[in-house]
């Protein structure tokens, strides 16, 4: 039997939420000692095994899933925005986002909601002045637009990128790649123990396990029931004319009642007009394999709909690829110490890769002081038993 490696701190899952409190861990002020901390990840972040491939994902601050999330968004744009100037890399580029859907639509509602409450700038434009104002779209006097010019888009495998080589230039955190954790058990003298499916054994005092998919099963084998669901999701990059430039035209997020909620990106860097779809999908257990892009006919077709709808300038795909959710049953996000010293971070329902610079250092302190901030009471596993 190998020996064990302790550390004072164990991350679990090194992709967008572990990677991001890794981050912080390495580069938090600490007058005393810096403590020790062991990341492990089953492939090398970053990679297309988790939820942070694909290139790019939206961040917006009025806030359509609901108004408790507006403060995160924000103090998660003031930290991407740091992450720039220290790393000198283009991480966000401030295209604006433009959130369509019926007036009545509760998404358009609460975003507008979310607006009045933080007073946070949105334009409110109707169907036929956004499609004047961004010719890329054909809306009629049916859509409402809100447009929040202070939102944009996130380079996602770039900032990944950027964590791990702080990290790998931390002296006080290790992240170890190919280490996929098959069991966790607690010791008789406080702690944690993760046993990698080679036999490996790391231990820590304190742990944070953010490990997407496999997050549920292992808790299991602790008796704790997280309820957790595995979505295959679709996007995909489609040729697109200069109107489509991230110059001319926003992110977006569209809820069109007969054919479902979709999001999508400018053509950045030449990679194509992006779409994908938020609702929806094919639910899968956690280790199984994900069917291609297009193994389903409904992967092109349903983007396809929205496109000749209200895109008359996109035009013929170019590629699309697959991605997965980890869903909670409310679509919120599932953050709680369900054993002490025990953090989990997971079901962040499509939506979460916008707050990981925020949660990265909300749950990076949280495994040091032992102590969660109050922005994160929301999100407990309590709620689920109510």
């Amino acid at each position: 039997m190998s020996p064990t490696t302790r550390s004072d701190y164990l991350i679990i899952g090194g992709g967008s939420m572990g990677l991001a409190a890794a981050d912080y861990l390495a580069s938090r002020p600490d007058a005393s000692r810096q403590p020790s901390v062991q990341v492990l990840d089953a492939h090398s972040p970053p990679h297309d095994q988790g939820a942070h491939h694909g290139e790019t994902r939206l961040i917006r601050l009025a806030y359509g899933e609901g108004s408790g999330y507006v403060s995160l968004a924000m103090r998660a744009l003031d930290r991407w925005q740091e992450l720039e100037r220290e790393t000198g890399e283009s991480l966000f580029l401030p295209t604006g986002v433009l959130n369509l859907g019926p007036a009545a639509a509760p998404f358009i509602q609460q975003v507008e909601a979310s607006a009045r409450q933080y007073d946070l700038p949105l334009e409110r434009l109707g169907g036929e002045a956004a499609s004047e104002r961004w010719p890329g779209w054909a809306l009629d006097a049916s859509m409402r637009g809100a447009f929040e010019f202070r939102a944009g888009v996130l380079r996602v495998e770039r900032i990944l990128a950027s964590w791990r080589q702080r990290v790998d230039r931390s002296a006080n955190v290790t992240l170890t790649t190919g280490a996929q954790v098959t069991r966790l058990q607690p010791l008789a003298k406080g702690g944690f123990e993760a046993t990698c499916a080679d036999g490996r054994r790391f231990s820590a005092d304190r742990l944070l396990v953010s490990a997407g998919q496999h997050l549920a099963p292992l808790l299991a084998a602790l008796g704790i029931e997280l309820p957790l669901t595995r979505v295959r999701k679709t996007f995909a990059w489609f040729e697109a004319g200069a109107r489509y430039g991230p110059e001319s035209f926003p992110g977006f997020s569209l809820t069109d009642e007969e054919l479902g909620v979709y999001y999508g990106f400018p053509d950045i860097d030449g990679a194509g007009f992006k779409i994908g779809r938020h609702d929806s999908g094919q639910i899968l257990a956690p280790g199984e394999r994900m069917a291609a892009f297009g193994d389903y006919p409904d992967d092109i077709v349903e983007l396809q709909r929205v496109i000749e709808r209200y895109l008359p300038g996109v035009g013929a795909l170019r590629h699309g690829a697959v991605c997965q959710y980890i869903r909670t049953p409310d679509e919120h996000f599932l953050i709680d110490e369900p054993l002490p010293g025990l953090i989990v971070a997971g079901g962040f329902s499509g939506h979460g890769f916008k707050f990981a610079s925020a949660l990265g250092e909300s749950l990076g302190e949280w495994l040091v002081s032992g102590h969660a901030a109050p922005g994160l009471a929301g999100f407990g596993l309590g709620r689920f038993s109510k």
